[in-house]
């Protein structure tokens, strides 16, 4: 079964934007992954809703946000209320209370998503099953795009998978950070659904045969 690509523009030439999301959006994405970074929770600061709006724009796809940032239920309703935003994902380990940031998201009818660093355990996030739409697993420390996979992160992949399957869910399961050609179908064979690529597409010389690729 092939998946999703997710196609960061943390890795796009920012000076050109709207083209970079035109490019990929031509080139056969399936959704825009937008990060979002406070330079608190983790060391770099990207940009904030007014990208996303702007981003959003220049494509008919999905926004895919990932707020990688500290309290982020102080700024959620800014990133709902943009128009493309279709999903909505905030981080376990961020100083919120994950479930009402996750209600909050779905009740506005967007999906709501959860997202994990490499060293949190699946069973940290096992009390909020049910209550989002995908779960985001990191496959790399989040901060900057162009990181070395961690293999390791393969079995949590494979666990939240049987996991999912034995709770009856429905949530994708994301990917994000050193993802390649090859890392993504080690992803998907572990259970993955959705494969966020910066670098792999940005710099591709072919992007439409890269996303082609990485959907397997």
């Amino acid at each position: 079964m092939s998946s999703l690509v997710a196609p960061s523009i943390l890795a796009s030439d920012f000076s050109r934007l709207g083209e970079e999301v035109a490019s990929v959006t031509a080139a056969g994405a399936d959704w825009i992954h937008c990060d979002v970074m406070d330079g608190d929770f983790v060391p770099n600061i990207s940009f904030g809703s007014v990208i996303v709006d702007a981003a959003g724009r220049h494509t008919h796809l999905p926004l895919d946000v990932h707020l990688m940032i500290q309290r982020p239920d102080r700024y959620l309703e800014q990133f709902l209320r943009v128009k493309g935003a279709a999903s909505v994902t905030s981080h376990l380990e961020a100083n919120h209370d994950a479930g009402i940031t996750l209600d909050r998201t779905r009740a506005v009818g967007k999906k709501a998503g959860l997202s994990i660093k490499p060293g949190t355990p699946l069973d940290q996030a096992r009390p909020l099953f049910g209550r989002f739409d995908i779960l985001l697993i990191m496959t790399v420390e989040p901060g900057f795009g162009g990181q070395a996979f961690i293999p390791e992160m393969l079995p949590k992949i494979r666990k939240a998978a049987q996991l999912r399957e034995d709770l009856g869910l429905g949530f994708q399961i994301e990917v994000d950070g050193g993802i390649t050609v090859e890392t993504a179908a080690l992803c998907r064979d572990a259970g993955a659904d959705v494969m966020v690529a910066g670098t792999s597409v940005f710099k591709a010389a072919d992007r439409a045969a890269e996303i082609l690729a990485l959907k397997g």
